[in-house]
């Protein structure tokens, strides 16, 4: 379905599926990118890809770390390693009370920008689908039409009902963002994500120490290798956003959960529109780090031609059923 974020409008999804596999056991990771956000450079990756397959059927050792500047990448080959490494069931990345389909992980409702008909209808069927944290993106249409379709569902719901989180995705200009923040305040927002671009440390440091809404650094985290500590140091958000097909894969967010554990920021995961292969494999991880916060896990929904799979969503909860099967099909007759 064409989702539209303050950037574009998204009509389709890139990925490509690394497959690892001998006579017992198979590794499948998603190499999933947004064209414009993602580092990796889309007419590198098959040539990159084509590599890794090479070296790894001769039997030669790879470094993840040789591919820091393909994020993208370096998740699939993580991931399939991982699964390939862990058992002879594929998708499997960990043992835990979720990959063993016994517990669920709960999320937010994602709302798509659109006009504000269509938003206030996104909102209206989450809630009553179970969903009481939902994530509204803003920035592409008149601040006063978002302003007044945030009151509405505030007058509708209170913030015990109801927790908002706000997604800008750095949409607000910076000398008009801090009078926007001060007048969205009025509605018991929970945190905004990325109010304005990224690389204005000082600016969005400013915000952070101003903004009467805590703030949660996303795209500002993207291609940040060896500075994470300064930027964190700098800038002091209140959250940060994980994305392991954007910022390199698990053990490039496990330092950032290390980071911001340290200077007492919190944290939660959300999915960089990955398909169930991807998905799966950051619902697996997010579980084991016992985050008490929503996951941004439910965008696998959009995709009208996504790997069959266990996954699903109840209510506010995402889980895997037991009752069905990954289509191990799919991965060969593509």
């Amino acid at each position: 379905m064409p989702s539209r974020t303050s950037r574009d409008v998204l009509h389709n999804k890139p990925s490509w599926y690394l497959v690892i596999k001998d006579q017992s056991r198979i590794g499948i990771g998603e190499c999933s990118i947004i064209p414009g956000l993602s580092l990796d450079r889309v007419n590198d990756i098959e040539t990159k890809l084509d590599y890794i397959c090479r070296e790894i059927s001769s039997g030669n050792k790879l470094e993840i770390e040789e591919f820091n500047d393909y994020p993208a990448i370096k998740f699939a080959l993580e991931t399939a390693l991982i699964d390939f490494n862990f058992s002879e069931s594929p998708f499997k990345i960990n043992d835990s009370n979720f990959s063993n389909f016994q517990d669920n992980i709960k999320i937010n409702g994602l709302v798509w920008m659109g006009d504000i008909k269509y938003m206030r209808s996104q909102i209206i069927e989450k809630v009553n689908r179970g969903f009481s944290c939902i994530k509204i993106k803003v920035g592409a249409l008149k601040f006063e039409s978002e302003l007044q379709l945030i009151k509405e569902i505030r007058r509708d719901f209170t913030h015990e009902d109801l927790e908002i989180r706000l997604d800008a995705n750095g949409a607000f200009k910076i000398n008009e963002a801090l009078e926007k923040l001060e007048r969205l305040n009025e509605f018991s927002i929970h945190s905004i994500e990325q109010p304005i671009k990224k690389n204005h440390w000082q600016e969005m440091a400013k915000l952070c120490e101003l903004s009467p809404i805590p703030i949660a650094l996303d795209e500002e985290l993207i291609g940040i290798n060896l500075s994470k500590a300064e930027l964190l140091d700098t800038i002091k958000p209140d959250y940060l956003i994980l994305k392991p097909s954007l910022l390199g894969g698990f053990k490039e967010c496990d330092n950032w959960i290390s980071l911001a554990k340290e200077n007492g920021i919190k944290w939660w995961a959300t999915s960089a529109l990955e398909g169930n292969v991807g998905l799966n494999a950051i619902a697996q991880w997010v579980y084991t780090k016992n985050s008490k916060l929503r996951q941004g896990l439910g965008t696998g929904m959009l995709f009208k031609n996504n790997v069959n799979s266990p996954l699903e969503i109840s209510a506010d909860s995402i889980y895997l059923n037991e009752s069905k099967e990954w289509d191990l099909n799919f991965f060969y007759k593509n």
